[in-house]
């Protein structure tokens, strides 16, 4: 399949699934794999018969959804802003749970990938603010809509390179070598559930201190599908949480209950105060 024919296609699909080109652009050629497997699997010559066969087979629709989903990540993705969610964001958001007589401190990555992201604040956590922090629980509820993403972050086995930009003593402490690869110890593990959920049409139950979203919702869903889905994870932040973007990614106008934690990075807060001065 050639690569112009493709790009032609997914212009037509795409907003038919409230997706958008643009955050495809540079990742295509894994969705253009996906789908040239997709035609031979159906013994289709080309895409255009495919979009024929999409008139005619409204449930291959959802298969075609399934094959645009992007599990990209690694641990430590973004570095600024997990050093934000290090020096100021969680012990905040732990200041303000014990404040608030809670002994749980609970987040939610959304689009979790293979679990770089979960494991990597487990890690962070454990190894920068547990100490600080010991009468509080720290929980971390992972979700994707891929079973496939789900099962390889139960593994928690990664190649080196997925390690790359991981601080060496995080590494070291957090890892330990398999036959598989660098396979995350079980003192993080423990502090990590996975969850298989579409972020399109359910949420977790009950409520977060941190929600992380990040390359899934601003980078791939049209713009009425991200105010939908945007209002849904606004609704599960408790008063004052936060909620961290990827780092060319923005909230989009009209999300009024979210501000920007600071100007340097991208976490928001829920609610119109600042967060409280650090007392020593």
């Amino acid at each position: 399949m050639k690569d112009s024919d493709c790009v032609e296609f997914l212009q037509w699909a795409l907003p038919r699934l409230h997706l958008r080109w643009p955050g495809y652009r540079k990742v295509r050629k894994q969705v253009c794999k996906r789908i040239d497997r997709r035609l031979k699997e159906l013994h289709l010559p080309d895409v255009a018969t495919y979009r024929a066969y999409l008139d005619h087979h409204p449930p291959e629709w959802s298969v075609l959804d399934s094959l645009c989903w992007i599990p990209i990540s690694r641990f430590y993705r973004d570095k600024g802003i997990f050093q934000l969610l290090e020096r100021e964001v969680l012990p905040q958001l732990a200041r303000n749970a014990l404040a608030a007589g809670r002994r749980e401190l609970r987040c939610w990555s959304i689009g979790c990938a293979s679990g770089e992201e979960p494991y990597t604040l487990a890690i962070l956590w454990k190894i920068a603010l547990e100490a600080r922090f010991p009468d509080l629980r720290f929980e971390i509820l992972a979700t994707n809509v891929d079973p496939h993403a789900i099962e390889r972050a139960r593994r928690a086995c990664y190649p080196t390179s997925s390690l790359k930009d991981l601080p060496e003593e995080w590494r070291a402490r957090a890892f330990v070598p398999t036959s598989e690869g660098l396979r995350v110890t079980r003192e993080y593990r423990e502090r990590v559930s996975f969850e298989l959920q579409d972020i399109r049409t359910a949420t977790p139950d009950g409520f977060f201190d941190l929600i992380l979203c990040r390359y899934v919702v601003l980078t791939y869903f049209d713009d009425t599908r991200q105010q939908e889905t945007l209002a849904r994870i606004e609704k599960k932040l408790v008063p004052g949480g936060a909620l961290a973007v990827g780092s060319t990614e923005t909230i989009p106008p009209g999300m009024t209950a979210l501000t920007p934690w600071t100007t340097s990075a991208k976490v928001y807060r829920k609610g119109p105060v600042r967060p409280a001065t650090p007392t020593s």
